[in-house]
């Protein structure tokens, strides 16, 4: 599959323009190693090192449509990897957004700065760190994206969402997840939406 047969078939899915103008513009081949590289539109997850995976882009594009996300928001990523996630929200929250990246493994905190310089993503920073304690200096957050399997969300987490911020998380076992979408209005956490079927690496 080209880039080309990858965007037909996420329009085919029927995801939103922005979505698919951010996978239009960003580079897949940057964020992974030119040993695979001829794979790189195949919807499939594959591997980065360190035994972490770049997420398959149908995958991906399904928790961006969850987060509803709107130019000129504030969104953390965490997990962020490869940084190719960090690329897509870069071009969807656009010149007046912010977006910020913690991954604890530190040789693809390094990658991901170097490759997020190569597609010129100027609204991003990364932080490596443990992602379980958010971003407390940056927070709070209008959409936070965990991209990696947790059994409950950590709480830190849901405190630096804003009000009527939307948090999305992939939530269950070993080997298999539910993507959910957790809105917080008034101070109370809403669970929206749920998608059963998927499978992360696990939270670190």
């Amino acid at each position: 599959m080209n880039k080309l047969q990858l965007l037909d078939s996420l329009k085919k899915h029927g995801f939103s323009d922005e979505i698919l103008r951010a996978f239009e513009k960003v580079r897949r081949e940057k964020f992974i190693s030119s040993e695979i590289e001829a794979y790189a539109y195949e919807d499939n997850a594959l591997p980065i090192g360190k035994k972490q995976t770049i997420s398959q882009p149908y995958t991906v594009a399904v928790m961006l449509n969850l987060l509803e996300l709107k130019s000129g928001q504030k969104i953390l990523e965490i997990g962020s990897g490869s940084g190719y996630v960090l690329a897509l929200l870069s071009e969807i929250a656009g010149n007046l957004g912010e977006v910020f990246g913690i991954e604890i493994i530190e040789s693809l905190a390094e990658n991901s700065k170097k490759s997020l310089k190569e597609e010129k993503c100027k609204n991003v920073q990364v932080y490596n760190k443990d992602g379980a304690f958010g971003l407390q200096e940056h927070a709070p957050f209008d959409r936070i994206l965990i991209s990696a399997a947790c059994e409950e969300v950590p709480g830190a987490l849901l405190k630096q969402l804003k009000n009527n911020g939307i948090l999305v998380v992939p939530i269950g076992g070993e080997y298999e997840q539910t993507i959910t979408a957790i809105k917080k209005e008034n101070n109370k956490y809403i669970t929206k939406n749920k998608i059963q079927g998927f499978r992360f690496v696990r939270f670190v």
